[in-house]
């Protein structure tokens, strides 16, 4: 990058670094009462505010337009008045949930008198960097406050408009609750030079959070100097054991796969039990067929009419399109080998009645989040009643699974004595 562009971006990263540090240290102590305020605020804002959030978003999709996006990123900037009523309710949500600062993790006292307790702190500033959604600003925002933490946002350059429009809802709760505004700040420009200055911002940023593509991730990964709480792809897996359920089974791999295809919650490939498939036959391909799924077949499943035949690279991939990678596999055992193979560690399903089964597939894969008879799509900290989430962890350090406001609190020790001394 150019000198210029790169001194530039160290300097805005750095005024935003010292104010956000500063309106940390405020946060650290704020009680619930105040941030509560903030949230509540901020919700009323949003919901007056849908028209200009809209006129916002209605730029930033015609920049998208203009610059190819797909349609599946398309769908993932794309507002309406219902996904906005969405960002108001996960900020009350979030809004009405204990208080993660303060809270005694574990306590005990010591035979030479000494009473310790471990207690929920704030991590400090949070920078997080994210591709196309919106709504990241607000729930971003939403769990950074909560949890006692400052937030430099980096949104997509394909959602700085809307973005903006949601900031400014958020800026207008604190403000209103008597808050620093400096708590939530996003990057101003469209200049990578900003994220690979975040990335090296040491004393400033406490950690940083990608919520992208494989290509942010990595990105972000290969440079940090700044502690990453990694959120790779979502290369999710459904497995159809031959003891499942058939209807129950057609409901799940359907929506797994079609409610939403750009979320990183959406299936991505289907595997299929050898024993389901004698029994059942085609029914789970035909109906994603019929949907407008294309099926990216192998071996056996690849001479169903309609199918296309998968490459190796299928498998392992992340299409976040009406595309789906279909194989079948011998038993409960073929799928966790496969799965553990292929998965990113994010979210894997299985389909059975059989409790032994089940036991162990989520026994004997490491995934994130494991389901049982319910669809990849419940992948999401609101649905696991976080009320929003910053991303979905899939390192193993510190955080893991959703993030939300409690999994953004670090903690210390107290520790209290009576003149007590060591021998």
């Amino acid at each position: 990058m150019p000198q210029d562009d790169a001194r530039d971006a160290e300097t805005l990263i750095a005024r935003m670094g010292a104010a956000a540090r500063a309106a940390a240290a405020a946060l650290a102590h704020a009680d619930a009462e105040r941030k509560y305020a903030a949230l509540i605020g901020a919700a009323h804002a949003i919901v007056e505010s849908e028209a200009a959030i809209l006129n916002a978003n209605a730029e930033d999709l015609a920049y998208a337009e203009q610059n190819g996006l797909s349609p599946a990123m398309i769908d993932r900037l794309r507002l309406d008045p219902a996904r906005i009523r969405a960002i108001a309710d996960g900020l009350r949500t979030v809004a009405e949930q204990p208080d993660p600062v303060g809270r005694v993790l574990a306590e005990w006292d010591r035979p030479n008198g000494l009473h310790i307790q471990r207690v929920a702190t704030p991590i400090g500033v949070l920078g997080v960097i994210y591709e196309s959604r919106p709504n990241v600003t607000a729930d971003a925002g939403a769990l950074a406050l909560k949890s006692g933490n400052a937030v430099i946002l980096r949104g997509g350059t394909d959602s700085i408009h809307s973005s903006g429009a949601i900031l400014d809802c958020m800026k207008r709760g604190l403000r209103q609750a008597g808050l620093p505004e400096d708590a939530i700040q996003m990057v101003p420009v469209r200049d990578r030079a900003a994220v690979a200055a975040m990335l090296r911002a040491q004393g400033l940023i406490d950690v940083i959070i990608p919520r992208g593509g494989k290509g942010l991730v990595g990105l972000v990964q290969a440079e940090a100097r700044v502690p990453v709480f990694a959120h790779l792809e979502g290369i999710c897996h459904v497995y159809a054991d031959r003891d499942a359920d058939l209807d129950k089974a057609r409901r799940v791999v359907l929506n797994a796969k079609t409610r939403r295809t750009g979320v990183c919650g959406a299936a991505e490939t289907l595997l299929i039990d050898r024993g389901f498939y004698e029994r059942h036959g085609e029914v789970l391909i035909r109906d994603l067929l019929d949907a407008g799924v294309e099926v990216r077949a192998e071996g056996e499943l690849a001479a169903i009419p309609g199918t296309t035949t998968a490459r190796p690279e299928d498998f392992g991939h992340e299409f976040l399109d009406m595309i789906i990678a279909a194989k079948l596999v011998d038993g409960v055992d073929g799928a966790i080998a496969h799965i553990n193979q292929h998965s990113s560690g994010h979210t894997e399903s299985i389909l059975t009645e059989n409790d032994a089964t089940a036991a162990r597939f989520m026994q004997r894969i490491d995934s994130a989040i494991l389901l049982r008879n319910a669809s990849t799509q419940f992948a999401d900290g609101g649905e696991f009643g976080m009320g929003a989430e910053i991303g979905i962890a899939t390192g193993k350090l510190h955080a893991r699974g959703p993030v939300g406001a409690e999994q953004l609190t670090s903690f210390k020790y107290l520790v209290t004595g009576d003149g007590t001394i060591r021998p």
